[in-house]
């Protein structure tokens, strides 16, 4: 039997197990299913599959009927595998052999990545041997004891490792998806696609999970005011005092409150939405590279240089080179996300 309908779309197949995180699940089939071309055709395929077709128990209080077995695996351009409650019991549930078996069924070059605890799947299987990955901070002693000889990382929230990528917990499976569609189709793809979904576009997988980060005194006026101005003026420096005369605070209590809200620094954050900007300039238009280093504020395509090389790996012609091709819409206004 086939799994997928033979439409040319990206294959994506969800491998779900016993008592499967439901949340993690929707994702995949939420933000794939979300993603269109510039002339509204869906660019995925996704499917769900199981070791055998039939009534799956999930976290929650009902069961997913599931019509497709293992010959999805097989099919599949991308294989997901979310957690699943079994994984957060006091021992961990172990990982039958059947079901890492079944990942020999995935042809070579086919894309692999897991949500949350997804990753001890993959790890079992041999898929992460000389890795980097992670998983969620609960699990993470657990994973470096059973699994010394993948190259283990708690402070992150995804990995992408050659084709092979891990996500800590359910939320970070968020980004990783969106990190996959913007890998295939691009910034303006992807931010689409966290505007439907009414979720930040980008969150850089090395920032940390932040296991143990206070939520913001919600009595204390945001840093939304200082983030809005500087993203209207990202073609030129913005300096710290700046940002912190535009919430009429001081500096040290400004990048205090920033930290507790965001998660990382004014300057990093700052950078962070210059390579997107960059990168969205880059692949939508036909700009050249120094006015698009100007108009990002890096001031200098040598500073653009750098920083891409980096962020991303590669140069700026280069990163235009792979997705100019993508999308010859002609490109409206772009914004950084706040």
């Amino acid at each position: 039997m086939t799994a997928f309908a033979g439409s040319g779309r990206h294959r994506v197949a969800v491998l779900i197990r016993d008592k499967a995180l439901s949340f993690e699940l929707s994702i995949v089939h939420r933000l794939f299913g979300q993603a269109r071309s510039a002339g509204g055709a869906a660019l995925y395929e996704v499917v769900t599959c199981a070791l055998e077709p039939g009534e799956i128990r999930t976290d929650a209080d009902f069961t997913v009927t599931v019509t497709h077995g293992l010959e999805a695996l097989a099919e599949a351009d991308t294989v997901v595998v979310p957690g699943s409650g079994v994984d957060f019991e006091p021992q961990g549930g172990p990982i039958e052999p059947s079901l890492t078996a079944a990942l020999a069924r995935i042809h070579p070059g086919t894309r692999i990545a897991s949500i949350c605890t997804g990753s001890f799947v993959l790890a079992a299987a041999g898929l992460l041997t000389g890795r980097r990955a992670t998983t969620h901070w609960r699990s993470s002693a657990r994973f470096r004891e059973r699994f010394p000889d993948v190259a283990f990382d708690l402070d992150v929230l995804y990995t992408d490792d050659d084709g092979v990528l891990t996500s800590a917990g359910a939320a970070s499976g968020i980004d990783l998806c969106l990190h996959m569609i913007r890998t295939d189709h691009g910034t303006a793809v992807a931010n689409e696609v966290a505007r439907g979904s009414v979720v930040p576009p980008h969150r850089e997988g090395g920032q940390a999970q932040y296991v143990r980060r206070p939520m913001p005194d919600p009595r204390i006026s945001s840093t939304s005011k200082a983030r809005q101005w500087a993203l209207e003026n990202l073609h030129r420096p913005v300096t710290l005092q700046e940002l912190a005369a535009r919430e009429s605070t001081s500096t040290r209590t400004f990048t205090r409150r920033f930290r507790d809200e965001l998660g990382t620094s004014p300057g990093r954050w700052l950078t962070q939405q210059r390579i997107e900007r960059a990168r969205a300039l880059l692949e939508r238009t036909d700009m050249p590279i120094d006015q698009v280093a100007v108009t990002a504020g890096f001031g200098t395509a040598g500073s653009m240089r750098l920083r891409l090389q980096a962020e991303l790996g590669v140069s700026p012609s280069a990163y235009r080179a792979t997705f100019r091709g993508r999308d010859r819409r002609v490109p409206g206004p772009i914004r950084a996300s706040p």
